[in-house]
């Protein structure tokens, strides 16, 4: 649709226009401010084996090197708590977390320790959705998130997971085993995969209903310039034209009721994450946090007015920690208007904007700080609720502000990028 192109356009041009890396000099995290509610993010780079889609900072898994990683994070936490900060959250991501689950425990009750953690959110993968891990996780996590990207096979084999993470079936079972001994236990899929189908993401939504998954998180397919290229080469261009009607089919599924009138399973947690209960960590962390710092190679923290990255690098990652030092290689500054723009994608995103604490924190109303923005949205129909307290998205709203969550994690992406492309030699081929 129209729609669709205008503001995957737009997008794409503001984040290009401002997500652009120059070196980050700070040797510490910026002072938190008092009163401000703060997440930390804690990143894992390391995988039994990469996936070709994936943009994420990753290596493959090497047990020495992981364990003086994990260590070196746990120095970096600190840090952060000598700065003053405090956390009632935690989101572990990757890579993959588990990968060493005595070492993320530790690291887990470490956070525990030091801060208010009322929350915990760690990513895996379906291979380790075994007793032994489980048993350990259980009491530690409030949310366990699994990728499992499809059931399909042959999508599967296509993404380099098949032989990894086992079938479509195997993991499917896994999950109903474990999904009981979380208080909220989250699928990620992907959909506008290029080989995928109406058919095969109608398949991957009934097993989705079929797992016991208090949520389950659906993701338009969102790879960087550079992965873009290698899915175009291997499995084909990923065509947006049919991402609405994907879209579409995935709210219906889950957020409508049944023919006889049987109550919807799933609830709208965010424009793509969907919750059996009212409420739910997600993902997209942004959404309820909107500044938060990052430890761990190739992590991005939002503070103030700017966006640090992490060093890619795990030898240079290492370093900077054994010195003291937060681990940023760059950062972003954000204008005013960049900040307003970044607050009303993530409200939106999260399904209500709060007009009067966007004029109070910015100084302005949304109509006079973003008039452009909010006539194509209004032009859109994008608004179901429309005054002077707030923004409320209707069906098209909550799939436009889909594409504007997946250009701007398109732009971050190829900020990874950027921040991948200073690595050493030796790492970069160790990359893959």
């Amino acid at each position: 649709m129209l729609s669709q192109s205008l503001l995957t356009a737009a997008v794409g041009h503001c984040t290009n226009n401002y997500l652009k890396l120059v070196p980050a000099r700070e040797a510490k995290a910026p002072k938190p401010v008092f009163g401000q509610r703060y997440m930390l993010y804690a990143h894992v780079p390391f995988c039994e084996r990469l996936c070709p889609y994936c943009s994420f900072n990753r290596f493959p898994f090497h047990e020495k090197q992981a364990v003086s990683y994990f260590e070196s994070l746990r120095r970096e936490m600190q840090m952060l708590k000598k700065q003053g900060y405090d956390f009632e959250s935690l989101y572990i991501g990757g890579g993959t977390p588990t990968i060493m689950i005595d070492e993320l425990c530790e690291t887990i009750d470490l956070a525990r320790e030091s801060f208010s953690i009322k929350e915990v959110s760690t990513e895996t993968n379906p291979n380790h959705l075994n007793p032994v891990y489980l048993g350990k996780l259980q009491g530690r996590l409030h949310r366990l998130s699994v990728g499992v990207q499809s059931f399909d096979n042959g999508l599967l084999r296509q993404m380099d997971r098949f032989d990894k993470y086992g079938s479509g079936e195997q993991a499917l079972e896994l999950i109903k085993e474990a999904a009981p001994l979380f208080p909220s236990f989250n699928v990620d899929m992907i959909f506008n995969f290029p080989a995928q189908t109406e058919a095969i993401l109608r398949a991957d939504l009934e097993k989705v209903l079929e797992s016991g998954a208090s949520q389950t998180t659906f993701y338009p397919l969102m790879a960087s310039p550079s992965v873009a290229r290698s899915l175009k080469a291997t499995v084909g261009k990923v065509d947006y034209r049919r991402e609405q009607r994907f879209y579409e089919i995935i709210s219906k599924t889950l957020t409508e009721a049944g023919p006889t009138g049987e109550k919807p399973l799933f609830r709208h947690g965010s424009a793509w994450t969907f919750n059996k209960h009212e409420q739910g960590m997600i993902d997209e962390y942004v959404v309820d946090f909107e500044e938060y710092p990052a430890i761990g190679s190739g992590g991005i923290s939002y503070l103030g007015k700017s966006l640090f990255v992490n060093t890619f690098s795990l030898a240079q990652y290492g370093e900077a920690v054994e010195s003291g030092h937060m681990s940023y290689m760059g950062k972003t500054d954000f204008t005013l208007h960049d900040r307003m723009r970044y607050r009303f994608m993530m409200a939106l995103f999260g399904l209500r904007l709060d007009k009067r604490r966007f004029k109070a924190d910015f100084g302005c109303s949304i109509e006079r700080g973003l008039p452009l923005e909010m006539a194509f949205m209004r032009a859109s129909g994008a608004f179901e609720t429309d005054n002077e307290e707030e923004l409320t998205l209707t069906p098209k709203g909550r799939y436009l502000t889909v594409v504007m969550m997946r250009q701007f994690f398109i732009g971050v992406n190829a900020l990874r990028d950027q921040a991948r492309a200073a690595l050493p030699d030796t790492e970069s081929l160790s990359f893959g």
